[in-house]
């Protein structure tokens, strides 16, 4: 796809730093999220599928089985130039959102298995006391490599209202500041073309998070899924979401304006149908990817990797 040659990517970070193919393998470990708890709010971000609310979203299994399960689907793994290590990622809702003791266990829990070399923790910028990031802190004093994930999503406060995200830039901003001074990589989550945001909306966004300071970005776009608040408000009309032209131009100008240190941990997103309703071009994962690439080529990309 050759969007390494023109992106400073988390694949190539992860195999400078340790000479191989790093993949990171999701958990589920059944944490919820304050605004879906009644903490802040009930129904929680207007994007979300409300259906997997339940709070028998979270896997049976523990842990190490569920990693021991994710290693599984790559039958290959072990394969000349296939990952032989791992992250990882604690994906699904809030995963700094429980007891300290709680969230100690669960992480060490994964740490154990032998080929998991550190964590990627994603997590909202309201949910990261100072308890835990000295936690995080510390499994990379021991060589773990670790990755805190905020989902920010926009800087724009209008926008956070209409989405029901329940926090402010200025708390992101926050939450930023105190993990770098733990030492702790951030990686941040914006979602672009959500409602009355246009590309320069983007640009604004991006700029303000690098003014704050990040190490890591992750961009994709938005997508209507069943069971969403979204899905309501598309199915009477009153969305318009991006072209996929349009996405893949502003992602290309917002990863060409990016400092050549920062990693992209991903750039486009994908959904599978029945679960998307729109737009159609998100249900083709190569489909973005290989446009981003091809407006790389012809504009020029990262400086990092040119």
């Amino acid at each position: 796809m050759g969007l390494n040659q023109h992106v400073h990517t988390l694949g190539e970070y992860m195999k400078a730093r340790y000479g191989e193919k790093i993949h990171k393998l999701t958990i589920d470990a059944a944490f919820t999220c304050p605004n879906r708890d009644g903490t802040l709010g009930r129904g929680g971000c207007t994007f979300c599928n409300v259906s997997s609310f339940s709070a028998e979203h979270g896997s049976k299994a523990s842990v190490a089985q569920q990693l021991s399960d994710g290693k599984a689907r790559r039958p290959n793994a072990a394969k000349a130039g296939k990952a032989k290590r791992y992250m990882a990622y604690f994906q699904a809702y809030t995963s700094t959102y429980d007891e300290y003791a709680v969230l100690k266990r669960k992480y060490e829990e994964a740490l154990a298995v032998s080929d998991i070399i550190g964590l990627c923790v994603g997590t909202r910028p309201d949910c990261v006391p100072d308890e835990v990031l000295a936690l995080l802190a510390g499994y990379q004093q021991q060589g773990m490599e670790v990755w805190l994930e905020l989902g920010l999503q926009t800087a724009h406060s209008e926008t956070l209202k209409r989405i029901n995200r329940g926090h402010e830039f200025e708390v992101y901003a926050d939450t930023v500041r105190r993990a770098r001074l733990y030492g702790i990589k951030v990686c941040t989550h914006l979602i672009l073309g959500l409602p009355g945001e246009t590309p320069a909306h983007a640009h604004q966004t991006l700029d303000q998070v690098l003014a704050v300071g990040v190490d890591g970005l992750k961009l994709h776009p938005l997508h209507i899924v069943q069971n969403s608040t979204m899905a309501k408000q598309y199915e009477a009309g009153r969305l318009e979401l991006w072209s996929m032209d349009s996405y893949v131009k502003t992602c290309g100008e917002l990863i060409r304006k990016t400092p050549k240190e920062v990693v992209y941990h991903r750039v486009a997103a994908y959904a599978r149908p029945p679960e998307l309703i729109a737009p159609d071009w998100c249900g083709d994962k190569w489909l973005a990817m290989n446009a981003i690439v091809e407006d790389l080529k012809a504009r020029g990309g990262q400086s990092a990797a040119l």
